[in-house]
C-alpha cells in the first residue's frame, strides 16, 4: 500500500482520483494548491504526487522546485491541461517523472501510477546497495552514504546515479540515459539529463563522473 498526494484546486478531480487510487489500494492525500503540498510533504511521509500545474497561490511548477528543495522527494507525476511543449520540458527539467495531459485516460494515469511506484522506468539489476570507494548508494531508501555523511536523493538522481555506477568506466551516451533512466524513446529537446547530474554534484561532493564532451557521463570512480 502506497500513499499518494493529489494536488489539483478542482474538487471533481480531487474526488474522481481518491475514488480510483483507493480501488488500487492506496491512501491518498489532497491539496487544493502547491503551497498545501508542501506542507503536506514537510509532515506525512508520500510515496507518490500527481500535481496539476495550474493552481492558484502557488502553481504546479513552483511546487516541483519546492519538492526538490524539500525534506522529502518522492516522483512527480505532472497533470495539465496545458498543452504548451515549453511547458513540458520545464517539468522534466524541474525533477518530474512524467507529464499526462488533461483531460486523461484514467487507466492510463493508473498504469503511469504503477509504473512509478514500483520503482521508476527499467530498474536494470535487483542489487539494493551498489558501492565504489567511499560512495555507498542505497537504491531502496534513495541515500548516499559518503566519508561526510548521509544524503537523501530523489527518485530520478537516484536511477541516474545507480546506472551510471553499474556502468563503471564506460561512457553512458545521452540517448542511452534519456532511455534506461528517464523511459524515453526520444530527446525531448531538453536538459534533463544535465540538471539532474547538476543536482547530484551538488549534494554529493567530489562526485566522480566525467563529462565526454558530445557524447554522455562516465563513472569513474573505484
Amino acid at each position: 500500500m502506497s500513499t499518494v498526494l493529489v494536488v489539483d484546486d478542482e474538487e471533481r478531480v480531487q474526488s474522481f482520483l481518491r475514488r480510483a487510487l483507493v480501488t488500487q489500494g492506496h491512501v491518498v492525500l489532497a491539496a487544493e494548491n502547491g503551497r498545501e503540498a508542501l506542507d503536506v510533504l514537510a509532515t506525512q511521509p508520500v510515496d507518490l504526487v500527481l500535481l496539476d500545474i495550474v493552481m492558484p497561490e502557488m502553481n504546479g511548477l513552483q511546487c516541483l522546485a519546492g519538492i526538490a528543495d524539500g525534506p522529502q522527494q518522492p516522483p512527480v507525476i505532472m497533470l495539465s491541461g496545458v498543452s504548451d511543449v515549453a511547458a513540458r520540458v520545464t517539468a522534466l527539467d524541474r525533477g518530474a517523472v512524467d507529464f499526462v495531459g488533461k483531460p486523461f485516460h484514467l487507466s492510463e494515469l493508473m498504469a503511469r501510477t504503477r509504473r512509478h511506484l514500483a520503482g521508476g522506468p527499467k530498474q536494470q539489476a535487483t542489487d539494493r546497495y551498489i558501492e565504489s570507494g567511499s560512495l555507498r548508494l542505497d537504491v531502496d531508501l534513495r541515500r548516499a552514504h559518503t566519508s561526510t555523511g548521509v544524503t537523501a536523493l530523489a527518485e530520478r538522481e537516484t536511477a541516474l546515479l545507480a546506472h551510471l555506477m553499474r556502468r563503471r568506466g564506460d561512457v553512458c551516451r545521452k540517448d542511452e540515459l534519456l532511455h534506461d533512466v528517464w523511459g524515453l524513446d526520444f530527446d525531448p529537446g531538453s536538459n534533463v539529463v544535465e540538471v539532474c547530474l547538476r543536482r547530484l554534484r551538488g549534494k554529493l561532493e567530489d562526485l566522480p563522473v566525467e563529462t565526454v564532451r558530445g557524447v554522455g557521463y562516465c563513472f569513474v570512480g573505484d
